[in-house]
């Protein structure tokens, strides 16, 4: 679906979205079993997946959540294990992925190694709250009795207590139990307490319900012995008539909203327009609202997700995060429903993954890379099961594309760009694969061109200037052939932008300063045409701060104060007005606060305006100590100490200068992948210092780059040692 390489977009070139269902929403229950219980595993498996909850409990919410209308998927190993040191990948998975885990409890089961590891796999991933003990014979803690040992039923996981980190304690455990004895609850009442403890009601829920069922048939047998002779003719037809009728309008009504989230959607997306596609999304969820959403065919519920996820990015790209998770995780609910339903049809995977995608994307906006990669992970694992079914599905194989290019957006976020770069690697050969096979079909060609957009940032933040250079130049004529100017695309003018702004950075990287300053200005007359387009999109206004700021820099590196200020100006009012939509966004509350605060520092020290340049280095300071990110705060910190110090400097404060020098060396993280920039600035910042040898070696790093930015050529002459 979409990858992340351009930071300035949320959908389609933010982390690819495309991925798996959350693992605890795949199965109801995981059934484990010694296979000497197998009769009774098969007999209550089958009555699980066939039980009907009544319908008045149906949606209600219970400490599990939402009751559903089927107690479905049940998972049950149907395989002996083989014979190794551990669970299997598959079982381990599908642990992780079930809400709740039965145990058919036996001496058997005692001396199962396989069930003692699976009810401790699960304790460890879901806690122990949600395990169900049904009793098939023996007895429970009869090893407490001597003599009795051998008739203990509960396997010693199962009585063990673990805490709420997943690990065993010496405490006992009480687990909840259902007697499928005879002489016990017996299978039907066991059953009921079985389900009861699923849906997280009471017994009582259910046994009236098992009453009212009994009595409702009895009366029901008899009455239609009577009425059915009656109501046989007319009214049959009559029935028949009205409901073919309805039936005609229902599917009318749902190829319409089909279209209008299909084909009309793909129809409007290059126009960037978001007024019309929000509408879209509203038009075909307001169908919905007026119908049962537990009754609504997996079609009907397919779309009502699809119009949920398209509000949410609608939401998304006016800046409204709150607004957009809210959709996305409704939307995510309605893919988890089909899912249980089908949990092997590769479209119902399809379709949660991009929710799951989604959700994971806003914590990646927010910083939470931990939680993002755990969403990223989810969606490779549904993207490879869509293959598994369907191997032959192009769109399903550019769902593991996508998967494996959002976790490498992480990486990259981490600052692991040599292992970015050789994620991104691997990708190229199955990408350029499939343009080969789909050689007129331009989707194809988009997905080359974000491929290359992720492996040229990467190749640049390593220090592979060159490379970087001409895999943005192959992107950018890739760009070309595409563009059509009677079907101008918002997508592809964002592409060019990103392209053009990593151009220039490289070129100037590189000392060739006016090639650079034309390739910002080229990218900054992009994000005007955007704006122009949709004002209100926030991924274009982060664009283009992000690209006046770059502009802004440039200029300044050439000399061109006034250049400068107006670009720097223009990118601090659009940082301004987008920490106003939301705050938190890490990269409008920090990143570009501080890019201001930087900019303008540094161009009061170019005209010479120390206490100016002072104020915006500690106004950056303080910026800087709120980052969240631990390596991103001190290397914020360690540039602002080193603006502070130049404009104490200027002000003939050379205690304080060296001062604020040792404070950012102080700051500047260890052990960390530095991009050329960095590398350069910590140069100057040793050399500064007096620390001539370490300084040399970052200079001859640099030099093997081949990195010539005029503002640090002072660095790349060796300071005498």
């Amino acid at each position: 679906m979409a990858e992340i390489a351009q930071l300035s977009r949320p959908a389609r070139s933010a982390p690819h979205r495309s991925r798996r269902a959350t693992p605890r929403q795949r199965y109801m229950a995981f059934l484990s079993y010694s296979h000497n219980d197998s009769a009774t595993a098969e007999w209550l498996h089958e009555s699980l997946e066939r039980f009907k909850v009544p319908p008045r409990l149906v949606g209600q919410l219970t400490s599990q959540g939402a009751i559903p209308r089927r107690l479905t998927p049940i998972f049950r190993d149907r395989q002996e294990l083989a014979v190794s040191s551990d669970l299997g990948e598959e079982i381990e998975d599908a642990i992780a992925g079930s809400r709740f885990l039965i145990v058919l409890c036996s001496p058997a089961a005692v001396q199962s190694r396989w069930i003692d590891e699976e009810i401790a796999c699960f304790k460890r991933l879901n806690g122990e709250d949600r395990v169900i003990a049904a009793i098939v014979e023996g007895e429970p803690f009869a090893s407490d009795m001597p003599g009795h040992e051998a008739e203990e039923c509960f396997p010693l996981s199962l009585r063990t207590h673990y805490d709420r980190r997943g690990r065993p304690t010496d405490q006992r455990s009480e687990p909840i139990a259902a007697d499928l004895r005879e002489g016990g609850d017996g299978r039907k009442l066991g059953l009921l307490k079985i389900a009861a403890g699923l849906l997280g009601v009471g017994l009582d829920d259910l046994a009236q319900r098992d009453a009212q069922r009994r009595h409702r048939r009895q009366s029901l047998i008899t009455a239609a012995s009577i009425a059915g002779m009656i109501v046989t003719g007319g009214l049959a037809y009559t029935a028949i008539e009205a409901r073919d009728e309805a039936h005609f309008h229902s599917q009318e009504a749902d190829k319409l909203v089909g279209f209008m989230l299909g084909d009309l959607r793909e129809k409007l997306a290059p126009l960037g327009r978001l007024d019309l596609m929000d509408s879209v999304g509203a038009r075909a969820l307001a169908y919905y609202e007026g119908q049962n959403k537990g009754s609504l065919s997996d079609a009907a519920l397919a779309q009502r997700s699809r119009a949920l996820t398209l509000m949410g990015e609608m939401a998304q790209a006016r800046g409204d995060l709150d607004g957009a998770l809210r959709r996305y995780r409704e939307a995510l609910n309605g893919t988890a429903e089909a899912l249980r339903r089908e949990p092997d049809n590769p479209r119902n995977l399809f379709n949660h993954a991009q929710n799951v995608f989604w959700v994971g994307y806003i914590d990646y906006l927010r910083g939470d890379l931990e939680k993002a990669a755990a969403a990223f992970r989810d969606y490779r694992v549904l993207a490879d099961r869509m293959v598994e079914l369907e191997p032959g599905n192009q769109d399903y194989q550019l769902e593991q594309i996508y998967a494996e290019t959002n976790l490498g957006t992480v990486l990259m976020d981490q600052r692991r760009y040599r292992d970015a770069a050789a994620t991104f690697q691997r990708l190229m050969e199955p990408v350029e694969a499939l343009v080969v096979k789909n050689a007129r079909d331009p989707e194809f060609q988009i997905k080359l061109i974000n491929s290359l957009a992720w492996l040229a940032d990467a190749r640049e933040f390593s220090g592979q200037i060159d490379d970087g250079i001409a895999l943005r130049q192959r992107q950018l004529g890739l760009i070309a052939e595409l563009w059509d100017p009677d079907k101008p695309s918002t997508a592809l003018r964002r592409d060019e932008m990103t392209a053009r702004r990593a151009v220039a950075r490289m070129l100037s990287y590189r000392g060739r300063m006016p090639q650079s300053i034309d390739q910002a200005r080229q990218a900054a007359k992009l994000v005007d045409w955007l704006m122009r387009t949709e004002p209100n999109n926030t991924e274009w206004m982060q664009a283009g701060a992000q690209t006046n700021f770059d502009r802004a820099a440039l200029e300044l590196a050439a000399g061109n104060a006034a250049g400068a200020r107006s670009a720097a100006d223009s990118a601090c009012a659009a940082s301004t007005a987008l920490l106003a939509r939301d705050r938190s966004v890490t990269m409008w509350r920090t990143t570009l606060q501080l890019r201001c605060a930087k900019i303008k520092g540094l161009i009061a020290l170019h005209l010479m305006n120390s206490a100016e340049a002072q104020s915006q280095a500690r106004r950056a300071l303080t910026i800087a100590r709120g980052e969240e990110k631990p390596i991103e705060r001190g290397l914020a910190i360690a540039e602002s100490e080193m603006l502070l110090s130049h404009a104490l400097a200027m002000a003939g404060q050379a205690s304080g200068a060296r001062a604020a020098n040792q404070r950012a060396l102080t700051a500047w993280p260890t052990d960390i992948e530095e991009q050329p920039r960095e590398i350069a600035n910590r140069a100057l910042l040793l050399r500064q210092l007096g620390r001539a040898e370490e300084a040399n070696r970052l200079v001859q790093r640099l030099a093997a780059m081949g990195f010539q930015h005029p503002s640090y050529t002072m660095v790349q002459r060796p300071v005498r040692v």
